[in-house]
């Protein structure tokens, strides 16, 4: 698969957020949001109603609605594709389902090789809604605000392992690190195919047009840094080593990664997500000569307007060490934020001196 020979080409090469990850000066810090498409819009939750979530990720006019839809709110500098980490196994024949107030739930849990050998590779025709939205997308996009780009996302390959073996969501990730301990041959075939289907579903959009990817691991910071060498970081760098061919810049977040951010560069990251808990000045040296991306507590969306701004100054000034800085939350939208609020946020950031 490869990628258009123009993708990188045109107004969209001078676009803030491609700038910043790449390192280059840019006119102003660029801002996007984890999960900025839904969760808070009452437009989203008016198209969204009464469609299933894998559904709705299924369908390309509403996925395309969607993802437009804080773009168009807030004005931000990237858009990120609507979908769930779990849409590529449900694509390929895995038995799940998402469950609202609980996530998503597999009915066969995987526990053998023979389980992991049953669930097929992913291939472009598994998925041609996903290529058939991203097309819509792009073209959308061109001319959204002077040229939005579009972010393709996937699940790291330890955290859809996590959901394959549990069942479903779990904090204490028992059964999954059980299998990482005692069965390593479950686990080595287990992750290497999930890092296939991975890789095969970031390589589908951006063949269709993304401009950036970002892998997301919401479960790593349940490991050690030394269980995490071992076991995880070698399957999502085969993830990015394959999406890097295609010569797009690639995104690397975890939740509660503080100890894992050098490895998690390490892997192939261009850009590397900085959650919350970390401040974004200590982060920067732990990366190496990379980009970041965060991090605002989501929660402080919720406080005075002057609060959430000051803190936003912060991390904006903190950026400036790194190579290149995107402004995000250091982790997702919360449900209940005022999309008020986020714009006000969105303003202030991209219009704070950049020197």
């Amino acid at each position: 698969m490869t990628r258009p020979a123009d993708a990188l080409a045109g107004p969209l090469a001078g676009s803030a957020f491609l700038k910043a990850v790449r390192g280059e000066p840019v006119p102003h810090t660029p801002v996007w949001y984890m999960r900025q498409a839904g969760r808070s819009l009452p437009e989203y939750l008016r198209v969204r109603e009464g469609v299933a979530m894998l559904d709705a990720c299924a369908d390309p006019d509403l996925v395309v609605e969607i993802t437009l839809q804080p773009v168009r709110r807030y004005g931000v500098d990237a858009a990120i594709f609507f979908s769930d980490i779990v849409l590529p196994l449900k694509a390929v024949g895995v038995d799940l389902d998402i469950k609202p107030g609980v996530g998503p739930v597999v009915a066969e849990p995987v526990r053998t090789v023979a389980d992991v050998e049953r669930i097929p590779d992913l291939t472009p025709e598994h998925v041609p809604f996903i290529t058939e939205a991203v097309r819509g997308l792009v073209g959308e996009l061109a001319v959204t605000n002077g040229g939005t780009p579009l972010i393709g996302f996937a699940g790291a390959p330890f955290t859809v392992a996590s959901y394959l073996v549990e069942g479903g969501p779990s904090k204490e990730h028992a059964r999954t690190k059980a299998m990482m301990f005692g069965a390593p041959d479950v686990w080595d075939a287990l992750m290497r195919k999930i890092a296939g289907i991975s890789a095969a579903f970031l390589e589908v959009q951006v063949a269709a047009g993304a401009s950036a990817v970002q892998l997301f691991d919401s479960w790593a910071g349940a490991l050690t840094p030394a269980d995490y060498e071992q076991y995880v970081m070698p399957h999502s760098a085969r993830v990015l080593a394959r999406v890097g061919q295609l010569g797009v810049p690639r995104i690397h977040f975890g939740v509660g990664t503080t100890n894992l951010l050098p490895l998690m560069a390490e892997a192939g990251a261009d850009v590397v997500g900085v959650d919350w808990r970390t401040p974004l000045g200590h982060a920067i040296p732990l990366v190496g000569d990379r980009a970041v991306q965060g991090n605002l507590d989501p929660t402080l969306v919720f406080a005075p307007a002057d609060v959430m701004t000051a803190r936003a100054a912060e991390i904006v000034e903190a950026g400036r060490a790194a190579r290149g800085h995107v402004f995000n939350l250091g982790h997702g939208v919360i449900p209940s934020t005022d999309p008020d609020q986020l714009k006000r946020l969105t303003e202030f950031v991209q219009s704070y001196p950049v020197e």
